[in-house]
């Protein structure tokens, strides 16, 4: 349980600061903190949560991330389940909770709330294509990232950081073309609020995501296996 808990709180602080800088400080007037800062924001979630939580849970705070873990041989299929709900429940809260903040201000429009999308939904017009492309590559790198700095043979106490900075990475890539997923939790959670289009186009990210975590784990478990398998 303790596991579970860890990681509701974790996935939950990645979607209240990841979408909250994208929905309550990116387009602020003049000051506002962008692409570059919304970035900046997600991958400081994770860097966070895994020196606060990595102990405990793995840090995960993504189905995606359990999957690919599980493929690789890194993750107990018997924990992947729970993990999954514990997820999207967390992110969800976190959605709930930068709702009934960024409510509070007067003339809110819910809007696209951070949700991800393509076509005309994309925040530059990127093809469905161009969309599940960018998902299943970019949720691929960011699986071979962890994969490697959690290794047993990795240099030690470095992995949050790595995949910080990985995750920041992919968003500076694919924010214009998706609003950056890579996290079927982060998207189930801000498309239940946005509604519409967001719970409409919301398979590609959850299937996207999936297939490029499954294929890294796949290909790591060849490359470098760990010593021990479950």
């Amino acid at each position: 349980m303790k596991n579970l808990v860890a990681e509701f709180i974790g996935t939950m602080w990645l979607v209240l600061g990841g979408c909250g800088s994208a929905v309550l400080a990116a387009a602020y007037p003049e000051l506002g903190i962008g692409f570059v800062g919304v970035s900046i924001a997600f991958g400081l979630t994770v860097v966070t949560m895994a020196y606060a939580i990595g102990h405990i849970s793995g840090c995960h705070l993504n189905p995606a991330v359990s999957i690919g873990l599980w493929m690789g041989n890194r993750f107990d299929k018997k924990d992947l389940l729970p993990y999954i709900g514990a997820q999207i429940l967390g992110a969800v809260s976190g959605a709930g909770i930068l709702f009934l903040i960024a409510s509070g201000k007067a003339g809110f429009e819910v809007g696209g709330f951070a949700a991800n999308g393509y076509g005309d939904h994309s925040p530059d017009g990127y093809s469905m294509i161009s969309a599940l492309v960018t998902e299943i590559v970019m949720t691929f790198m960011f699986l071979l990232i962890i994969l490697g700095a959690a290794h047993s043979k990795a240099p030690a106490g470095f992995a949050g950081l790595a995949i910080g900075l990985g995750l920041t990475l992919i968003h500076l890539i694919s924010i214009p073309v998706t609003n950056t997923s890579v996290n079927p939790a982060r998207s189930i959670s801000q498309a239940i609020f946005a509604g519409g289009w967001a719970m409409e186009q919301l398979w590609l990210f959850i299937v996207a995501p999936i297939i490029g975590a499954a294929l890294a784990g796949l290909v790591y478990k060849t490359i470098s296996p760990e010593t021990e398998s479950k």
